[in-house]
């Protein structure tokens, strides 16, 4: 389920002046304050999990995130163009995994590898730190693409909404009420990392098989339903 013109398309889309300058600025962001970090405070196990939690996992990976996420067909809904992909003989769940085929690309592309280069200057993978978190970057970009996505498909304010979610509800809330992290890409994320590093300096407030889970319902769920919806705005424009 996967159409290469589809995916060229979107690859062009996402990969466009405006949206790249954000994509290459964040990552770029992190290694710099990286290296910033590295060079006053020397190898800092420690330091290494704050600045990789607090700003690779909670901040930059839920930001590309919702850019490849909404991105990825939200503009085209907006503007009306959708309908010329849709008159092409290429099947409704094709473009919808296609898409987000090209969305989790793009996410785990611009966090997943400036995360591990990261950790790599904090502390050189000690403690698994780099590791763990790369893994828990690749995890939440497939949950965040396909979520960021469905809000794409259903909303004209889905960058709103993404960051709502991504700034607010996980950042703040998550941060502030325990009964949120429950609900937070993050943590389960997060849950991951724990397990490939061990308890200490990477810590979740949701088990793996819950997390587990809810990753899986999320990342299916969301893409199944944004399939639904762009199958009934094909049979909306037809009519």
């Amino acid at each position: 389920m996967y159409n290469p013109t589809v995916a060229r398309l979107t690859y062009r889309a996402l990969l466009g002046r405006r949206r790249a300058a954000i994509l290459f600025a964040l990552p770029a962001l992190l290694l710099v304050i990286s290296l910033t970090v590295r060079f006053f405070t020397g190898v800092d196990d420690k330091v290494a999990a704050e600045l990789l939690g607090g700003f690779a996992l909670a901040t930059m990976v839920p930001l590309i995130g919702v850019i490849a996420g909404t991105g990825a067909i939200g503009p085209e809904i907006d503007d009306g163009s959708i309908v010329y992909l849709l008159s092409k003989p290429v099947k409704r769940p094709t473009i919808i995994m296609t898409k987000l085929t090209v969305a989790i690309a793009v996410t785990m592309a611009f966090s997943a590898i400036p995360t591990l280069i990261a950790g790599f200057i904090l502390n050189g993978n000690g403690q698994q730190i780099a590791v763990a978190y790369t893994v828990a970057a690749l995890v939440a970009s497939i949950a965040y693409s396909a979520l960021f996505l469905l809000l794409g498909t259903v909303s004209r304010h889905a960058v709103v909404f993404g960051l709502v979610y991504a700034l607010i509800w996980e950042s703040l809330f998550g941060s502030l009420v325990s009964g949120a992290k429950t609900l937070s890409v993050q943590q389960w994320a997060l849950a991951l990392a724990e397990k490939v590093a061990g308890q200490g300096y990477v810590d979740s407030s949701v088990g793996l098989p819950t997390a587990v889970i809810l990753l899986l319902a999320v990342t299916v769920g969301a893409t199944a339903y944004a399939g639904q919806k762009l199958r009934r705005l094909t049979l909306a424009g037809e009519e």
